[in-house]
């Protein structure tokens, strides 16, 4: 267990490998599952600010949902998350003409429309985040649909936190990635302080 601040992180996240293969897996993050991605409470309002600039990308099925049931709905184990269509792919997906599932507001990031690239728990999966009341576990999450992401983070030597250190810093700040890969890389002194 690393601990920084009030983040108690796995020692998975540093010591698994991970690259996102998505030839192999086709996105099938955004379809699998039992309920949409977790957001935090200040991404509700995003959401719902970006729609209009995000909707031209979405799928129809995507755009009814959302217009349904709104910009978010309730999990009961995980809170406000994106809303699903049919039970199953995030109404925010994308699918492409190779059937490769993405993401419609990172796809309007991408495009320069809007300033959001996506929800954070999108953003560092397979981190997931659960906050406690005076502390945040950060932990691997995994998963049997990313057995490819594995397998090529092992024949790359990708760590974790290392493929995820752009959603990592975004989360936490740079100073925070810095420490973290300071202690997973052996160079942390214990004098050092954020």
């Amino acid at each position: 267990m690393i601990v920084i601040d009030d983040k108690y992180i796995s020692d998975e996240v540093v010591e698994k490998n991970f690259v996102c293969n998505l030839t192999a897996c086709k996105g099938a993050c955004c379809v699998a599952g039992d309920c949409g991605a977790p957001l935090e409470e200040a991404e509700l309002a995003i959401l719902k600010k970006i729609y209009p600039k995000v909707k031209p990308y979405l799928r129809e099925t995507g755009i009814a949902e959302i217009e349904q049931t709104g910009f978010h709905t309730w999990d009961d184990e995980h809170g406000h998350v994106t809303p699903i269509v049919n039970g199953a792919i995030c109404a925010y997906a994308t699918i492409d003409d190779n059937g490769l599932v993405g993401c419609g507001i990172e796809k309007a990031y991408k495009d320069g429309v809007i300033d959001f690239k996506k929800p954070i728990s999108c953003h560092l999966y397979p981190i997931r985040i659960t906050k406690y009341e005076s502390f945040e576990a950060v932990n691997y999450d995994k998963w049997s649909i990313c057995k490819p992401a594995c397998k090529l983070g092992n024949q790359l030597q990708v760590p974790v936190y290392r493929f995820l250190e752009e959603a990592i810093t975004r989360k936490y700040g740079a100073e925070f990635y810095a420490v973290l890969d300071k202690i997973a890389t052996g160079q942390y002194q214990e004098e050092e302080d954020i």
